[in-house]
């Protein structure tokens, strides 16, 4: 059974915020708390230190690959240079349908949420 970790308390984490807690990052998309492992698919960047964008995706701060927060899944691969690579866009994201981020479970108890 996971052990459940204490991540912050419910102020601090507003709309768009991302916090690491162990192997997760832990953020708010749009009012939905969500937790996915930290480690981007493409070259493992933190995904703790990204961002939510206007649609709810968690973006790697590295080469901007975007996440749904819901599945785990890539839903844009990296960009900038290399985004460039020819089949390195559409593998990457392949690889996120069979091997997704992985997710944990988001609870909050007395204004402190907590991740498992």
């Amino acid at each position: 059974m996971a052990q459940e970790m204490e991540v912050a308390p419910m102020s601090e984490l507003t709309p768009g915020t991302v916090i690491g807690a162990g192997r997760y990052a832990v953020g708010n998309a749009n009012g939905e708390l969500f937790a996915v492992t930290r480690r981007c698919r493409h070259l493992y960047a933190d995904l703790a230190n990204g961002r939510v964008d206007k649609d709810g995706c968690l973006v790697c701060p590295w080469h901007g690959s975007k996440y749904d927060v819901k599945t785990g899944r890539m839903v844009r691969g990296p960009q900038g240079i290399f985004a460039k690579i020819p089949g390195l866009d559409a593998a990457t994201i392949a690889l996120t349908r069979v091997l997704p981020l992985g997710r944990g479970e988001v609870t909050v108890r007395g204004g402190t949420v907590y991740v498992k």
